[in-house]
């Protein structure tokens, strides 16, 4: 199976909303998205479709209600669920069995910190959380995904090549073929450019490592073109790199955004999973 090209549309259901690509999810099985931040429980600043656990919102039995309704809005509300402690590392754990030992394992791994995983499984839906972060999904034509988180230092550390090949080497030992050429990358929201101004041995470093397009203007990092690099790197074609090209930071009617807010927020998702005998 090929996988249609990458496209991102607006899902609303029950409330809520979130982008997707439909095309794929009809051809692979796979349900992947970027959650917004209306139509949940927690109350200001966290409001309301807070998926995070750990930024202080008072109200944590929201933030799992939340969770299940992001799911159940996703169709994927028969899924297990697994998340990371996301640590601003380059770490990418791996999912091939639904066995109790196996993803007993997996589940102590991402607690004790990891910012990458890859489902090579079915009934398994992978949540990560953001605000201003960048999130990364990557979908295999076998029905196996990758979900990353990119801050500055993971994606420095190539974080989305290391998914890809992680997902590439998942294929290779399930389905006898990983050819990362063929999969679809999608970049959700995250700060852009004109609102991302770093200190400039950070864009030194990015412009040494992925070039001068990670460095748009004095002192102001595009983490999309570093990104993208890194995904290239790892063999994902440009074609089949889709980004949402939404900045975080100017779009906090929608989304969460760390800078913005002043470090209290909550976090919106980037999520992928696959129902069972599809």
């Amino acid at each position: 199976m090929k996988l249609p090209m990458p496209e991102l549309q607006v899902r609303s259901r029950a409330g809520l909303s979130f982008l997707t690509d439909e095309e794929v999810f009809a051809a692979s099985g796979v349900r992947l998205g970027f959650s917004q931040r209306h139509g949940g429980l927690s109350s200001a600043p966290f409001d309301s479709l807070n998926l995070g656990t750990h930024v202080g919102d008072p109200n944590p039995e929201a933030v799992i209600e939340n969770r299940t309704r992001l799911l159940e809005a996703a169709g994927l509300g028969g899924t297990q669920l697994i998340t990371l402690n996301q640590v601003h590392g380059s770490e990418v754990l791996s999912v091939d069995s639904l066995d109790e030992q196996s993803l007993t394992l997996v589940y102590e791994q991402a607690q004790e910190g990891a910012d990458g995983i890859v489902v090579g499984v079915e009934a398994l839906t992978a949540l990560l959380c953001f605000a201003d972060c960048v999130p990364v999904i990557v979908v295999s034509p076998s029905g196996s995904f990758a979900v990353a988180h990119a801050g500055w230092r993971g994606a420095l550390a190539g974080i989305p090549g290391k998914a890809v090949a992680a997902l590439a080497e998942l294929d290779r030992r399930e389905k006898d073929n990983g050819e990362p050429s063929e999969y679809n990358a999608y970049i959700g929201p995250h700060i852009m450019a004109e609102c991302y101004e770093c200190g400039e041995e950070v864009c030194t470093q990015f412009v040494d490592r992925f070039g001068m397009a990670c460095e748009p203007s004095p002192r102001h990092l595009d983490l999309t073109a570093a990104v993208s690099a890194s995904l290239q790197e790892a063999g994902v074609i440009s074609e089949r790199i889709c980004a949402a090209q939404v900045c975080t930071a100017c779009s906090t009617d929608l989304y969460y955004s760390y800078r913005a807010s002043g470090g209290v927020c909550g976090r919106h998702g980037a999520f992928a999973g696959r129902i069972g005998g599809r």
